[in-house]
């Protein structure tokens, strides 16, 4: 099923959070809304299906217009981020309570119900009620509410902020799972950017009410449209350095390289203001396009060691290296830039795109 969001506006009284955003989810996709808090992904959500009520624009789910129609009338299923369970009913009948309401017959409730279970791997916790389960078995029951009414849009909020680090790993692959299985359409409200990236087909960064970008994780990654995608993308994050063009060379008072060629044929001119975005990877041991600076931060991550190396002029770069620590805290290093990954930014934040 599509889901289309054509003008779409949304206000609280006087105070206008969408403005006209456009929105495409194709039949079957799995699409992340991302953004930090207050930046209109949730609103966005709860309009398409019915919580709220659109201020303007059109809401379509395949040539449907469903703008104005309420949650009942939707076949949406919504997991939210407190999972919203019974506490006095079972889980199974947590489960099978949407399918109550649309007073299915019992055997229909009963087959249905055994088949998500099945599929999600909680048969063994039907008879429990929710104080008896851990939070990864809440959200389980949460998904499987939501997906036994067999949904044309499966619709999650925030679906494992309330979870610690190991069981948000196994929930992402999860979801995924069931979604890729089941086939269906689904957005997925989140600020957190590995999972928009680790789960999702596409992503709609979001930033004050606007769309910034949509494409994929990797598209995202490697040719964001501006300094805040590309601020907002990858973990750990991107290093800004701001300097300006001299002779076909970046330069700031910590540091100096030629600039790429395809980047000398852009609409670049001599003391031109820029900034430059260099992400962790880019900046290893080496001496092509050398960069000083000493370590003023090192953090283990197991297999990977972060740094966070000090320029001259106080600006900062990380370095994520693979294998043993190379160094210690106050050490003065030289390390190399990959030049030809570097992001560059004009003035107004924009990306300054290859010619």
């Amino acid at each position: 099923m599509e889901i289309k969001l054509e003008k779409f506006s949304k206000s609280f009284g006087s105070v206008k959070v969408i403005e006209e955003l456009d929105l495409t989810v194709g039949n079957g996709e799995m699409i992340a809304l991302l953004g930090p808090s207050g930046c209109g992904k949730t609103t966005t959500l709860y309009a398409i299906c019915g919580i709220h009520r659109v201020s303007a624009g059109r809401i379509l789910f395949g040539d449907r217009d469903v703008t104005a129609l309420p949650p009942q009338e939707k076949n949406v299923g919504v997991v939210f981020q407190s999972f919203a369970l019974y506490p006095h009913l079972s889980i199974y009948e947590n489960i099978a309570f949407p399918l109550r309401i649309r007073k299915e017959k019992n055997a229909d409730i009963e087959r249905k119900v055994r088949e998500i279970s099945a599929t999600l791997y909680m048969e063994h916790l039907l008879e429990r009620r929710p104080g008896q389960l851990s939070g990864g078995q809440q959200q389980r029951v949460a998904l499987a509410r939501a997906l036994v009414r067999r949904p044309d849009i499966l619709l999650m909020d925030e679906p494992l902020a309330n979870l610690d680090a190991s069981l948000r790993l196994e929930m992402r692959t999860e979801i995924r799972r069931i979604q890729q299985e089941s086939g269906c359409t689904s957005i997925l409200v989140t600020h957190d950017q590995v999972e928009a990236m680790s789960m999702c087909d596409r992503i709609a960064l979001m930033n004050n009410g606007v769309i910034q970008q949509i494409g994929t994780p990797d598209d995202m990654y490697h040719q964001p449209r501006n300094k805040f995608i590309a601020g907002f993308i990858g973990n750990p994050p991107i290093s800004f350095i701001d300097g300006a063009v001299e002779n076909g060379q970046f330069t700031s008072q910590g540091m100096s390289f030629g600039l790429p060629d395809n980047l000398k044929k852009a609409s670049l001119t001599s003391g031109q203001k820029v900034s430059v975005g260099i992400r962790p990877e880019h900046l290893q041991p080496g001496s092509e396009n050398p960069v000083a600076g000493e370590v003023t931060f090192i953090e283990s991550q197991g297999r990977e060691i972060l740094y966070d190396l000090k320029l001259g002029d106080g600006q900062m770069l990380r370095s994520i290296q693979s294998g043993a620590r190379t160094c210690k805290l106050g050490d003065r290093v030289t390390w190399s830039i990959n030049v030809n990954a570097v992001l560059f930014f004009d003035a107004q934040d924009e990306r300054i795109l290859p010619a």
